[in-house]
């Protein structure tokens, strides 16, 4: 539930981070605004970037901001947070998905959702969810039946595809839903012309989250024999990288064509953030194979075609099985005691729901002395990529 787009604080710099956070706080508020303190849970951070693009486009005084009140999870503090139509339309959206993962999860019996009591109780909540997201949408003029309708006709996609399917068949509902609600931020901020080119990144955008979930899933669904689009369509992995590296090309350009009032953060957020999650998610299967290409290490007794004798002096234990995921509703509960306590921002933590090992957000920026902040405090970028007017 987390998204692609996890910016570190120390690459975006002081003012930036404000925005991001009044973004974040907006869709949280508007979600309970919408559905209650629970629906809260379903805030996210793809989900946040509808709200960017709605205030990139019309600025922040017609997007609308207020004083929101002292937040557990921002250490009591007040702040200012993103309000008006773009924060409830990312409510919308955010609702209307989780609502259809949540049933997911139902179907498929993970964890406690495998119990009757706890599957009629979660299929309770979508059933909210539902509601509460077609009316939100319905209050900024948005219909949510695109949303549900890409949802519906997922299975049958994945279905019908076997080896040889072309994978953007695949992605394709995902990029419809997308395409529509960025599409919309135009809509809202009152440029019309915007439309078509954010209706582009989102498309874009779409794939790339239905990509890199598929390539960070794959052993486990492998393991557990879950469907998984890569394997069902024989697609290479440097296949699935080419095809990242051509979106991500695409949303550069496609919001190059985009009218902004203010895009810094947009930009940061879909060019070089969503670069970086490109990165993470091919990285460490670039390394293993990096590994395993080089081979054994001269002298390792251990080469292929040799395995080591159990017990044997230098035999190391077998990795630990991994764990099972959480269901639905307890990784909810454990986000939650995550998210007060702060242990999603900096140091390492275990997913709440797949139980992973994760570096925080401030972990994971690397050498801080790379980031440019996109211009804030001076141009730096790569390519002076129009991030800032030098």
């Amino acid at each position: 539930m987390f998204g692609m787009v996890r910016p570190c604080t120390h690459r975006l710099g002081e003012r930036l981070t404000a925005q991001w956070m009044a973004h974040l706080c907006g869709l949280c508020l508007a979600l309970r605004g919408q559905a209650g303190q629970f629906a809260r849970v379903v805030t996210n951070y793809d989900g946040l970037v509808i709200s960017v693009l709605t205030e990139a486009q019309a600025g922040a005084e017609r997007a609308g901001r207020r004083r929101a009140g002292p937040c557990a999870l921002r250490g009591m503090r007040r702040a200012s947070v993103a309000e008006g139509d773009g924060a409830r339309l990312a409510a919308a959206v955010s609702l209307i998905l989780a609502s259809a993962k949540t049933r997911d999860h139902v179907t498929d019996q993970d964890g406690l959702l495998a119990r009757r009591p706890v599957a009629a109780a979660a299929r309770r909540i979508a059933g909210v969810w539902d509601k509460e997201g077609a009316r939100a949408g319905a209050g900024v003029g948005f219909d949510t039946a695109l949303l549900v309708g890409a949802v519906e006709r997922q299975p049958e996609v994945e279905a019908l595809a076997g080896p040889g399917t072309p994978l953007l068949a695949v992605t394709e509902p995902t990029e419809t839903a997308t395409a529509a609600a960025f599409a919309h931020t135009a809509h809202l901020a009152g440029i019309p012309g915007n439309a078509a080119p954010l209706a582009e990144a989102g498309r874009l955008f779409g794939r790339l989250a239905h990509l890199l979930d598929a390539v960070e899933d794959q052993e486990k669904d492998a393991a557990s024999g879950a469907w998984n689009p890569l394997t069902a369509t024989g697609t290479p992995r440097a296949e699935a990288r080419r095809l990242a590296a051509d979106a991500l090309h695409g949303i550069r350009l496609a919001l190059d064509e985009a009218e902004f009032t203010d895009g810094r953060l947009a930009h940061v957020l879909l060019v070089h953030e969503l670069g970086r999650s490109v990165e993470r998610a091919f990285g460490e299967e670039r390394h293993r194979h990096g590994a395993e290409a080089h081979g054994p290490a001269p002298g390792n007794p251990y080469a292929p075609g040799a395995p080591p004798h159990p017990g044997g002096p230098g035999d190391l234990p077998p990795p630990p099985p991994p764990r099972e995921p959480r269901g639905l509703i307890p990784g909810c509960l454990v986000f939650v005691g995550m998210a007060c306590t702060c242990q999603m921002c900096c140091g390492t933590y275990e997913g709440p729901w797949s139980r992973r090992r994760r570096d925080g957000m401030c972990k994971s920026c690397g050498d801080c002395c790379e980031c440019c902040s996109c211009c804030s405090d001076g141009c730096q970028c790569c390519e002076c990529c129009g991030c800032c007017d030098c």
